[in-house]
């Protein structure tokens, strides 16, 4: 991934520029020491000068009204708050009129930030202030006083908190009063610029010590840069909280948001004051001290799934690299690519305006449909479908582009989801709710509707990352989740409320992913990379749980790494410098998920074959074949070893070995009985005729057999029989039962044994 530079030869601006905002993904404003506010059309390449500012007020800081949250009045939402040097910030409309101007602190007012739903604004200043306003401009109220000049702030995720600088202290308060502040020692220089990302809540830092470092929301500490040569002088987080922007004295660098660097771009730009990012994600415009406006585009992309490996070349056209045969192929796109997800031998990709879905195996004709918005912040796929996230809702599609079904639960915020708070599967769409975050909602994939009777899975802590398994049926579909003490649970997703079903698997992980081909779980668990081959050992047998792992040193992976992808039994990790690492863990535990129906079928046949029937019971059973369980356990049953061996035969379709073996001892009422059985009615008379026995037994049953079909004898052997002949039932049960105690009798070695449940 790198960052494509463009920069004009002349500058637009005749002094520095001290901040920049995107109004759309190709609209940007600039304001200037030169007291000029400039538009920037990136589709046509023209600006135009929105307004002059009186020559007393010099811009510092600019914000944009956010835009999506349903904003009634759509003149809201298209203004402006300017922060100036002259104590005072402005909120001005998108054509450049000033609609109101606050005296707000004593010297330069130096950051002005809305919140997420545009119902506040806060400020910071020279004087030390930090002041929460109205989205009118009303003083709510002073939230803390500095001995310090404050440089910059942030909102947090939930609007709740205000980071804000002091020095080199960096401190989170909450709005409401008497809530516990935390402060911390960030830099060893004074912090110029701070971002706090709504998607993955970390915390964006950088001071005059030449460093920039990456924070979670505890104020731990979680990547530091090495001392650059000039101090950083902005930062600011991607909408989804994947990459930022860090700009110092002619540098633009481009980051991973654990911290290591994509690329590094040297553009002539004096300091960069202050970096945007557009809405979508795919471009920063950076604020520059020589009066210039850069932009840089973010391009080189890549996503990779087996032998597939796609490239975003240009902002519209991506180069696909099959690496088994070096076949290439180019994807031109009408509109800017926005986002991108390759798995389950399909590409799907998100521009602007449409969603495109390619299948591996045909790149030429892909499926293309119109996006309400064009601003897809996720994309998640299953085998079965895929989900669009956007500012306006989540939206599942098939792989043929029908929409399928669009899941809502009450205060529902878009914007701060990303894969580690929403899980997708064949049946289920799972989501941690932001406002509760011991919740996770569950939904039916198919008709977006909540799971079951609407209950929702509830935790004992706050969840950080969610996962669901991806085969098998739905009934058995489970969950995986890690809490905020890093410990790991699983539960059904079908089994709410019962706290004893949610079960902790272990302790210390920080990473967890599914395989797609079978439910084997993966994570890397304090100093070690772990294995669940079989999760559901826990539901069944808790002690022989860690027989079934495979756990190796995970030391090589250095600090915070994470698990990129497992697709079969190939895991891909990247570590904290940003290399990935490939592990690949034994196939036979993947073999036995996906061929468990098989292995128990072909284990069922040889089980038959060596005449072991307690096996064979158990692995028909394991298969659902329950006529043929009934049937071997009537075997076990039989009075003599030559019974057992014949119906054994006859399970295989051997009828006239049976028949023989059972000719062979002597047995003739049961060769006849089998023929019964098998409605093989000329055979049964034959032998009862050719050994004088048992003829009316067969007559008995022909006679049973025609009456309830309610059919008349046609069969002429049977009618010369009949003729004369009274059926009794009593005297032929008689006749069975002393056959049976008979064949128990001369059984050798055989132990008495109850009637034979045989089917007469």
């Amino acid at each position: 991934m790198r960052l494509k530079i463009s920069l004009l030869k002349e500058p637009k601006h005749q002094e520095l520029v001290s901040c920049v905002g995107w109004t759309t993904a190709e609209e940007l404003y600039s304001c200037s020491d030169d007291h000029q506010i400039v538009k920037w059309n990136l589709l046509t390449g023209e600006t135009s000068q929105i307004v002059k500012l009186p020559d007393d007020i010099y811009p510092i800081d600019l914000h944009w009204f956010p835009k999506s949250l349903g904003i009634k009045k759509q003149t809201q939402a298209e203004i402006f708050v300017l922060t100036s040097s002259d104590g005072k910030f402005h909120l001005i409309s998108k054509l450049g009129r000033v609609e109101k101007s606050v005296d707000a602190h004593s010297g330069a007012v130096l950051a002005g930030r809305w919140n997420y739903e545009g119902t506040a604004l806060v400020t910071v200043g020279e004087d030390g202030q930090i002041k929460i306003w109205s989205k009118t401009g009303m003083l709510r109220s002073t939230l803390a006083h500095q001995g310090t000049p404050v440089y910059s702030v942030a909102w947090g995720p939930d609007s709740e908190k205000v980071l804000y600088t002091a020095g080199k202290q960096l401190i989170i308060k909450p709005l409401q009063p008497n809530a516990k502040i935390l402060q911390w020692k960030a830099h060893d220089g004074i912090i110029l610029k701070v971002d706090w990302n709504s998607v993955n809540d970390l915390i964006l830092s950088a001071g005059e010590d030449c460093k920039y470092k990456v924070w979670d929301s505890y104020g731990r500490p979680l990547y530091s840069s090495q001392p650059h040569e000039h101090p950083i002088t902005s930062v600011a987080w991607a909408p989804d909280g994947e990459l930022f922007a860090v700009g110092s004295f002619h540098t633009l660098r481009l980051c991973d948001k654990t911290g290591w660097s994509y690329a590094l771009e040297k553009p002539n730009t004096g300091s960069i004051f202050n970096i945007a990012w557009s809405i979508d994600g795919t471009q920063i415009a950076g604020a520059c001290g020589n009066g210039h406006v850069v932009f840089a585009h973010v391009v080189e992309q890549r996503w990779e799934w087996k032998n597939f490996q796609v490239t975003l070349t240009k902002r519209r056209t991506m180069q696909v690299r099959n690496v088994l045969n070096d076949a290439v192929d180019l994807l031109e796109f009408r509109d800017r690519v926005i986002k991108a997800s390759l798995n389950y031998a399909h590409l799907v990709v998100s521009t602007s305006l449409q969603c495109y879905v390619f299948s591996t195996k045909n790149w030429n004709t892909p499926l293309i449909f119109d996006l309400k918005e064009g601003t897809v912040s996720l994309i998640l796929q299953a085998e079965r479908h895929f989900l669009l996230v956007d500012g306006g809702g989540i939206y599942l599609y098939s792989y043929e582009g029908r929409f399928l079904s669009s899941p809502k639960f009450p205060g529902m915020r878009t914007d701060i989801l990303n894969a580690q708070t929403v899980s997708l599967s064949n049946d289920t769409i799972a989501i941690k709710d932001k406002a509760d975050e011991k919740i996770i909602f569950l939904f039916e994939a198919s008709t977006g509707k909540p799971m079951g009777d609407g209950k929702f899975l509830s935790h004992k802590n706050e969840v950080l990352e969610i996962a669901l398994d991806q085969k098998g049926l739905t009934n058995d579909r489970k969950i995986a989740f890690i809490d905020k003490n890093r410990d790991l649970y699983i539960t059904s997703v079908k089994r709410f409320g019962k706290e004893e079903q949610i079960i902790k698997l272990g302790t210390m992980v920080h990473t967890l992913a599914w395989s797609d081909t079978c439910n084997i779980l993966c994570g890397l668990q304090d100093t070690r990379f772990t294995v669940w081959y079989y999760p559901n050992t826990v539901y069944v047998d808790r002690d022989i749980l860690p027989k079934t792992l495979y756990e190796r040193d995970a030391s090589e992976f250095s600090k915070n790494p994470h698990i990129v992808s497992f697709v079969g039994n190939q895991v891909t990790i990247r570590r904290a410098d940003g290399s990935l690492v490939h592990i690949s863990i034994s196939p036979y535990p993947a073999i036995l998920h996906e061929y468990e129906q098989t292995m128990w079928a072909c284990l069922a046949a040889m089980a038959v074959t060596n005449q072991d029937m307690t096996t064979a019971e158990i692995a028909y059973a394991a298969i659902g074949e329950i006529d043929k369980v009934q049937y071997i356990n009537s075997i076990k049953n039989l009075p003599s070893k030559e019974s057992k061996m014949a119906h054994i035969l006859m399970f295989s379709g051997n009828i006239q070995e049976a028949e023989i073996v059972l000719l062979q001892a002597g047995l003739v009422y049961q060769a006849i009985q089998i023929n019964i059985n098998l409605y093989n009615w000329e055979r049964a008379l034959e032998l009862a005729v050719k050994y004088k026995t048992h003829v009316d037994t067969v007559l008995a049953y022909r006679q049973k057999f025609l009456e309830t079909f309610g059919k008349q004898e046609t069969n002429k052997r049977y009618l010369q029989y009949a003729e004369g002949l009274q059926i009794d039932w009593e005297k032929i049960k008689a006749k069975i039962e002393m056959e049976i105690t008979k064949e128990r009798e001369r059984s050798s070695g055989s132990q008495p044994t109850k009637s034979t449940g045989l089917k007469h």
